[in-house]
């Protein structure tokens, strides 16, 4: 068994929190690369890799998810994660969504659209079969979650994590392994750049999507698969609106050409053009005389005086 791969400076780590995963990423992958985790090599447990690094349990499942879509390791339910070979067949049928991918708004919303019909079927077996270790797990991605928001966060790791958590529900290894493999990338906020600071709207926003991670976790809850699959249903499917409209379009309301002379302004001393109206010919005629007709047939009309 070869030695344990020796700790990494936790300096460079924890100068930047919001990249906690990035680093952890960064640095498992250089041992892989320059052999120190060598092809078939079991890697550490969660626990040694926090103690090691210096993270959380959430950073250290969402690297491992990262190098899993990437095609650099391999889980095996129940027995561990391994170092992939180059020609490991792990490492060829990796199923993975790259950045690439992801560049456009239309992008995101066709992986949203994959995930309602995986992840809204996931909540139903979660509901049916969680077990209490599965229910604390979520409970903490939630309370993470919460907390993230509350530090000014986006909270993608912690959203991440507790989608990943509701898949391990399902007691299916492949509604897990599928997340697992996409990675942290199918949030779609993980487009935006952590270091921005959330606006209001933002936080609104979040506030409104970590209520209904509530919902989703409620439902598995209480045992009930028709609201845990409609709760689910409706959590993606809103962000998938929200990044439709985001999508469409801009339409001027205005003109561009009347736009544009509103924005010019007039010239000193002069007077602003009055437009003229202009009149329709036949308001410039003179009005029929209104006549009245006598009763009885075949009787001219008779002119109806003026008083």
């Amino acid at each position: 068994m070869s030695p344990r791969p020796a700790a990494l400076s936790r300096t460079a780590i924890l100068s930047r929190p919001r990249t906690l995963a990035s680093e952890l990423v960064a640095a498992l992958s250089d041992r892989i690369r320059r052999g120190r985790l060598a092809p078939g090599h079991k890697l550490p447990t969660e626990a040694a890799v926090m103690a090691e690094f210096g993270v959380s349990r959430t950073v250290v499942r969402e690297a491992i998810s990262r190098l899993q879509a990437a095609g650099l390791v391999d889980t095996r339910h129940g027995v561990g994660t391994f170092v992939a070979g180059p020609g490991d067949p792990a490492a060829q049928r990796a199923f993975r969504i790259g950045p690439e991918q992801l560049a456009t708004l239309q992008d995101v919303v066709a992986v949203l659209e994959l995930r309602i019909g995986v992840e809204t079927e996931a909540a139903g077996l979660a509901a049916q079969r969680r077990t209490e270790d599965n229910l604390r797990a979520m409970r903490q991605a939630l309370a993470e979650f919460g907390a993230a928001i509350e530090a000014g966060s986006d909270a993608v790791t912690a959203d991440f994590a507790l989608h990943h958590e509701i898949a391990k529900a399902t007691q299916n290894s492949h509604f897990a392994e599928l997340l697992g493999t996409l990675g942290a990338r199918i949030i779609p906020r993980a487009r935006l750049d952590p270091a921005l600071a959330l606006s209001p709207e933002r936080l609104v926003y979040l506030k409104r999507v970590h209520g209904e991670h509530e919902s989703i976790v409620d439902a598995i809850a209480a045992r009930d698969p028709d609201a845990a699959r409609a709760a689910m249903r409706t959590h993606l499917a809103n962000s998938r609106e929200r990044r439709r409209r985001e999508a469409l379009p801009l339409v001027p309301l205005v003109p561009p050409a009347l736009a544009q002379a509103l924005e010019e302004p007039p010239k000193q001393g002069a007077r602003p053009a009055r437009a003229k109206a202009r009149v329709p010919e036949r308001a410039l005629a003179p009005a029929p005389e209104r006549v009245s007709r006598a009763p009885g047939r075949g009787k001219a009309p008779v002119p109806r005086r003026r008083a």
